[in-house]
């Protein structure tokens, strides 16, 4: 089978990106002829080792150039917008007409909105890796909440038009309803490993991008709250983005000396080896990576249970603790129960081990396998 994924790029460190390149190496594996198609790798490797079989193309279209922040640069964004996205057509549509897949992934990039018009044979599949509660629940005020709900109503009829529409968690499929083309398939584990954390080193850890998303501010916060407790304790937050100098400048202005804004590394593994407990504080997610990578890794999470993802990966009180959104309190005493007993953390971290089962590689990939198997039977018959 002839499969395409198509995403802004591969050179990001990113959860997406990580996921991918575990599930194009699986097919490619497998035997499956599989490409990605990008459309801004601006010439840069790949962050995550791909099959030397899956080939990849960059359309080399511009966004980024011209999407950039103050009023006048918006207003050239919205000129130059249509003769970006005729072009990113274009040529999209030439390469896929060249290549004959019989399934198009999308990641939900620019080019989302472009594959369903394109009449390349092949069937058509929209990935979400967010969740619809998030776009929902953060409109904003005044005529940004009335441009919100258009781009809502828009992701809605977009995902109709796809062949299949695929989410991550069962939390995000009952907010989108009944569509007919909806199915839930979550996310591999990006790795197995033989030799996870005994949750003996006093360290605590979070990963991902340094934005408003992560919300490692209020991390920080409330790991000032904890750490003149702790002095043996140190807090690590792996990542980078652009609130970087914010962070780092709250960790000077608190005088925390036990907090490292860590740059990102392939060393996932150690680094989750040399941890005892996994921190999130999430304003939303669609499914995590970091918390199941974390759960096989042995850790217990401590997380707050936005949308989407937590509810599905976290058993409170079993492999974990989840907490409401906005119970600071609640969270700083999850963490202190399990920083006083390393007892406590060993039974979290090994019932955490049996529930990242349920993201083994082989099953989700069956998962995918078969939706490709009954798309290509349902174009031939």
């Amino acid at each position: 089978m002839k499969i395409i994924y198509c995403i802004q790029s591969t050179h990001n460190s990113g959860g997406m990106e990580r996921v991918l390149t575990r599930k194009v190496n699986y097919l490619a594996q497998a035997g499956h002829e599989v490409a990605i198609i990008t459309f801004d790798q601006q010439g840069r490797e790949p962050f995550f080792e791909l099959h030397p079989d899956i080939t990849c193309y960059d359309l080399a279209i511009p966004y980024g150039e011209y999407n950039k922040p103050g009023i006048l640069n918006k207003i050239v964004w919205y000129a130059y917008f249509p003769f970006l996205r005729n072009k990113h057509h274009r040529l999209l549509e030439r390469l896929l007409l060249q290549l004959k897949p019989h399934i198009v992934v999308s990641l939900l990039n620019e080019e989302a909105s472009l594959l369903p018009a394109i009449h390349d044979g092949s069937k058509k599949v929209l990935e979400f890796h967010f969740s619809k509660p998030t776009t929902r629940d953060r409109l904003r005020l005044g005529m940004w909440q009335f441009i919100d709900r258009l781009r809502l109503k828009k992701e809605e009829h977009l995902a109709r038009t796809f062949d299949s529409f695929v989410v991550l968690t069962e939390e995000d499929a009952a907010a989108w309803g009944a569509l007919p083309n909806l199915r839930v398939i979550p996310n591999p584990l990006p790795f197995y490993s033989d030799s996870p954390s005994d949750c003996s080193a006093h360290q605590l850890l979070a990963m991902g991008r340094y934005d408003d998303q992560k919300h490692f501010d209020l991390l920080i916060n409330l790991w000032a709250q904890l750490a003149p407790e702790y002095p043996d304790w140190r807090l690590v937050i792996t990542g980078d983005g652009k609130l970087r100098p914010e962070l780092t400048a709250q960790v000077e202005r608190l005088g925390l000396k036990n907090v490292e804004l860590m740059r990102p590394t392939h060393q996932v593994q150690e680094l989750y080896r040399a941890s005892s407990i996994y921190a999130m504080t999430s304003r939303y997610e669609g499914l995590p990576m970091v918390l199941i990578e974390a759960q096989q890794m042995g850790l217990p999470i401590v997380s707050f249970a936005c949308p989407c993802g937590p509810r599905d990966v976290i058993t409170d009180g079993v492999d974990g603790y989840l907490l409401e959104v906005g119970d600071h309190e609640g969270f700083i005493q999850a963490l202190r129960r399990l920083m006083d007993s390393e007892a406590e953390r060993q039974r979290m971290g090994a019932a955490a081990r049996i529930a990242s089962e349920r993201y083994d590689l082989e099953h989700i990939m069956k998962s995918w396998l078969a939706l490709f198997d009954e798309l290509v039977h349902s174009k031939q018959s």
